[in-house]
């Protein structure tokens, strides 16, 4: 298929591009959705901004539209706006998604598919989040974790890059406190810095952590892509 990928910048979206390339699809564009708060319902808001030069290590066009937060309509429709855009542009078949366990967003994106007839395909849909946190490490993705917002991650984490260390660690914590170990509840948000299909990786130049004693985000100011 000729798929757009939903693109956040994080390591869900990330993984389920490299596995839709791996699978033999075609992606003909990134469509990332700016949302104006950090509370929004759909998409990712920390850096959100940096995926422009993820963008340029994928070597992928890229449509990115704001989303006013005031609710589940506004968000979505900016989703439409950009969906139209790539059906114009690109001649897109579908969307593909970073999506593992939320049926509040898969049902609502397979309800803009069906409007806009497009195929919705999620690839990591289901999986046992512990194997796949192993398997992003042992396929060589580069992750920074860049938001934190769950009991047992505190400022620590915010800039540091999943180790298999970092790994185990995330383990023991999250058996302790009751969060997702892929953050599929939001519990933390990440930033791809080098994956496979990258053909620049991406070195953080200038960044600030931003932490109120309960959560936090790690804002970047500066990126540098080198080349691999």
């Amino acid at each position: 298929m000729n798929l757009a990928s939903l693109y956040s910048g994080g390591k869900d979206s990330t993984f389920a591009l490299y596995k839709a390339l791996k699978e033999g699809h075609q992606i003909s564009c990134l469509i990332t959705i700016l949302p104006d708060r950090d509370d929004s319902l759909f998409f990712h808001y920390p850096n959100a901004y940096c995926t422009l030069y993820q963008a340029e290590c994928l070597e992928l066009p890229m449509i990115s539209t704001k989303a006013r937060c005031q609710g589940k309509e506004q968000e979505l429709d900016a989703l439409e706006q950009a969906l139209t855009e790539a059906k114009q542009t690109f001649a897109i078949d579908g969307i593909v998604t970073g999506g593992l366990a939320s049926k509040f967003q898969q049902e609502n994106f397979q309800e803009i598919c069906h409007k806009f007839e497009l195929q919705y395909y999620s690839p990591s849909w289901g999986v046992d989040q512990t194997q796949y946190m192993h398997e992003l490490l042992a396929n060589n993705f580069v992750i920074m974790i860049v938001g934190v917002s769950a009991a047992g991650l505190d400022e620590r984490w915010l800039g540091r890059i999943l180790n298999s260390s970092a790994l185990n660690e995330l383990e023991t914590l999250s058996k302790k406190h009751g969060f997702s170990i892929a953050f599929e509840g939001g519990e933390a948000e990440t930033f791809v810095l080098d994956c496979p299909t990258f053909k620049k990786k991406i070195e953080v130049k200038d960044a600030k952590k931003h932490w109120d004693g309960v959560r936090g985000y790690f804002e970047i100011f500066s990126i540098e892509t080198i080349n691999k």
